[in-house]
């Protein structure tokens, strides 16, 4: 989709936003695009489809500056000196109905793309052109519109679910339907999605969603719906169908899904649209870009913080505390497990060759290395600062990694410890040559390869903003959050708090409860 003219994209998709409104004459204008003469061409569709695509790369959702980047800070991984977004606000537990830009624009452009999809099925059938093509548009538009509808409802709970094209007359004062109805339209969307869609594309249709992306996005949602956070009682069925959908991903045949071998290089703009890339959003410089590089080696508001540092475990497999696990000191980040190396600078580590010193990084001590250009050597050619700080790396949203820890977490939930657990969950970590986890040597509980698999998450997705979702979900965070956040040298920033009564959901944005006060405002707020 890079190959894809943002520009008309944008245009096109402005058009589908702006409402149903007739025109006063009934001439129509020749020289615009309007209601009346939009639907008439295949080109016409393909805008439009491209401008559903388009909110995923917004400030609310999946771009702008580098909103995933700082939905880390958020979490014990990483602080956000700026408050940039909001997040640190969130990450301290004072975020309101009307201090907090990401809750309000997360609302906002999600909301966007769900209206630009709604718009999009209701049209696309006015337009002669193949069956088969617009049966595989629809597909995309249904998983756009899950997405989107996934963000809303797992941030701030039941939302108005509106499957029409936007109207103000009828939609302006809807009230929130239940999450659970949400979800369940969500649900029914990516299974529609995944009857249609292809196993994958070539050249500039790379990027589109495909039949593994719906599976995937599905696995995620029902992984999120086994959790403590939306299932108190522990229903163990929703954990197998969790564990379902993950392995259909898995066994599903066609797609060359795997693990890439080279765990740094997968986030550089060289190896986009690898095996292990589900579904990500697409980025090219000069057309659309971020501020990742920028922001991992310059800014640094999305600094991570000394308990990351210390919650990677040695090459051996042993945690740092472990008197067994030959932890020096003197040396502290040597011999640890390689994804270190991957994903952050610290003291003593070389950026660019100029040594890092305590103060290369100023706020923490420590640099965010994933999702920059940025490492030991020169920057890539025609990659640098030339481009004015912006970076084309694709942002991967689903890949296959996470499908393989959703499998080992949902099972080992469902059934406990299996063979099938541990392939899964040493699967990824041999991919860096940590040492496989064997149950033949060390028996383990299921609540102790819980533990387990909870870390590797946290060190296999670190920096990609998945760990506070993962902490909300585990209803983790009213202990994780509720702590002091260190710099490299363990000098305490701030003492953070989290609220269990109200902090799990974020507030409906004020500007959305003063229109439609239908609305009902999530408690504490």
């Amino acid at each position: 989709m890079k190959n894809i003219s943002i520009l008309v994209g944008v245009i096109f998709s402005l058009i589908m936003t702006a409402g149903c409104k007739k025109e006063l004459l009934d001439t129509q204008p020749t020289d615009k695009y309007n209601e009346g003469n939009f639907w008439e061409s295949e080109a016409a569709v393909g805008a439009a489809l491209s401008g559903c695509y388009n909110p995923l790369t917004t400030d609310g959702l999946f771009g702008g500056e580098a909103t995933p980047l700082w939905e880390e800070t958020a979490t014990p991984n990483a602080y956000n000196y700026s408050n940039a977004m909001g997040f640190n606000l969130i990450a301290e537990g004072r975020q309101q109905s009307n201090n907090s830009g990401i809750i309000a624009q997360r609302w906002h452009d999600s909301y966007v793309g769900v209206g630009r999809c709604n718009t999009f099925l209701a049209n696309v059938d006015r337009v002669e052109m193949s069956e088969d093509t617009k049966t595989k548009m629809k597909g995309e538009a249904h998983f756009l519109r899950a997405l989107y509808y996934f963000m809303l409802e797992n941030y701030y709970g039941g939302v108005p679910l509106i499957l029409d094209p936007p109207d103000l007359s009828t939609q302006a004062a809807l009230p929130r339907n239940t999450r659970e109805e949400v979800v369940t339209q969500i649900l029914k969307d990516l299974d529609s999605a995944a009857l249609v869609l292809p196993l994958k594309y070539s050249k500039a249709d790379l990027g589109r969603a495909t039949k593994g992306a719906a599976m995937a996005l599905k696995a995620r949602v029902l992984l999120y719906e086994a959790s403590p956070l939306f299932n108190s009682s522990n229903d163990v069925q929703k954990w197998q169908a969790a564990a379902d959908a993950a392995k259909a991903v898995i066994d599903l045949p066609g797609t060359g899904y795997g693990l890439y071998p080279d765990y740094r290089g997968l986030f550089l703009p060289q190896n986009e649209n690898n095996k292990e890339v589900i579904f990500d959003v697409q980025y090219i410089f000069p057309g659309l870009g971020t501020s990742f590089d920028l922001i991992g080696k310059q800014y640094n508001t999305n600094a991570p913080l000394l308990d990351l540092a210390q919650a990677y475990y040695m090459n051996n497999g042993l945690p740092i505390s472990d008197p067994a696990s030959g932890y020096d000191p003197a040396n502290p980040y040597s011999n640890r497990d390689p994804r270190l190396y991957g994903t952050i600078f610290f003291p003593g580590d070389t950026l660019m060759q100029v040594k890092v010193t305590n103060t290369r990084f100023a706020v923490t001590g420590y640099g965010m290395k994933k999702y920059t250009i940025y490492d030991k050597g020169p920057a890539p050619a025609g990659q640098s600062d030339l481009k004015g700080g912006q970076s084309e790396t694709n942002f991967i949203i689903l890949r296959y990694a996470d499908i393989l820890l959703m499998y080992a977490e949902a099972l080992n939930e469902a059934s406990g410890p299996s063979p099938e657990v541990y392939d899964a969950l040493n699967a990824v970590r041999q991919r860096v040559k940590m040492p496989a986890i064997d149950p033949s040597v060390t028996p383990l509980t299921q609540a102790e390869l819980r533990q387990i698999i909870h870390h590797e998450r946290r060190i296999e997705f670190a920096g990609e903003g998945l760990y506070y979702n993962d902490i909300r979900r585990w209803k983790t965070a009213e202990t994780l959050l509720n702590a002091s956040i260190k710099k490299y040298d363990g000098s305490q920033i701030e003492v953070r708090t989290f609220d269990p009564s109200r902090d799990y959901f974020w507030p409906i944005p004020l500007t959305e409860t003063d229109l439609n006060p239908n609305l009902e405002q999530n408690p504490g707020y």
